[in-house]
């Protein structure tokens, strides 16, 4: 079993943010991944030890505000912040690698966004993608009273902290007692953000919406049936029509939102280090 090791990296910004690590025997890819909004990478613990069982370099940001980067908690200053942390990540794994060793995108939930946006702006510094359950069509959104007061706090450079993210309920993410015990524990997990964390998000659906269409890379989706958080149908109809014949599509029908909480999950990590194996 792949031990995991807490790293740093020093973003554009000169912040040292943290990572996890866990090394492969003989690594035949790169996973480059992110998390979700409240999450941080020691939510995916099994997954990663999975895929650095099967020859997969896992190296799992922790977002710039989140998890182990304790840090201005909840906040970014932009899209292209959080883009450019994920790419500095990416060139200090090709360094302690090579660039030929393929180097696979994945982000989860929220996280989904940074690594939709950064690979459809950047698409020669990846070799596919994978979006598990991505937030790119959440079913909570800001109503028109908060979509306008956060126009505003981008036109103006205000900086609202502390504005709570909506997902208090830990049934929201799993059905499994052990891992809604295990979210309400959490002494890491995020329960505010900053607005410039919300207008970051914003951009990413921008460079989605604007780019996406035009990556032509390998891309897996891998859904919850019974997911509160996202609206699983529209986000795979539409990346459907966006990336058509690169696109893959796995279903959990009764599975909740975190798909790493699930009993099945050994079945669903197979499935994805299994379509990873055969790029």
């Amino acid at each position: 079993m792949s031990r995991c090791e807490i790293r740093h990296v020093q973003a554009s910004d000169g912040r040292s943010l943290a990572f996890r690590h866990w090394q492969s025997s003989g690594c035949r890819g790169i996973v480059l991944a992110t998390h979700g909004i409240q999450s941080h990478s020691g939510w995916y613990e099994y997954s990663s030890e999975r895929l650095a069982g099967a020859g997969f370099d896992v190296y799992f940001a922790d977002r710039r505000g989140s998890g182990l980067n304790g840090r201005a908690r909840g906040h970014a200053e932009h899209g292209m912040q959080l883009i450019h942390d994920l790419r500095t990540l990416r060139r200090l794994a090709v360094a302690e690698h090579s660039p030929a060793i393929p180097m696979h995108l994945l982000g989860v939930s929220w996280g989904g966004k940074i690594a939709a946006a950064t690979a459809a702006m950047f698409p020669s510094e990846c070799t596919s993608l994978t979006l598990l359950y991505p937030g790119l069509f959440p079913r909570l959104r800001p109503n028109w009273k908060q979509s306008l007061q956060l126009r505003l706090a981008r036109i103006f450079e205000i900086r609202r902290p502390h504005i709570p993210i909506p997902l208090d309920d830990p049934a929201l993410f799993t059905g499994d007692n052990h891992y809604q015990n295990f979210i309400s524990d959490d002494p890491l997990a995020l329960h505010t953000v900053s607005s410039s964390l919300i207008n970051a998000g914003l951009d990413l659906d921008t460079i989605i919406l604007e780019e996406l269409r035009l990556f032509d890379k390998p891309t897996l989706l891998m859904l919850a049936g019974n997911d509160q958080i996202i609206d699983s149908n529209t986000t795979k109809n539409w990346l459907s029509q966006q990336l058509r014949r690169q696109l893959t599509v796995f279903e959990w029908r009764s599975a909740s939102h975190t798909l790493e909480f699930e009993a099945n999950r050994a079945e669903i990590c197979g499935r994805l280090i299994d379509w990873l194996s055969h790029l």
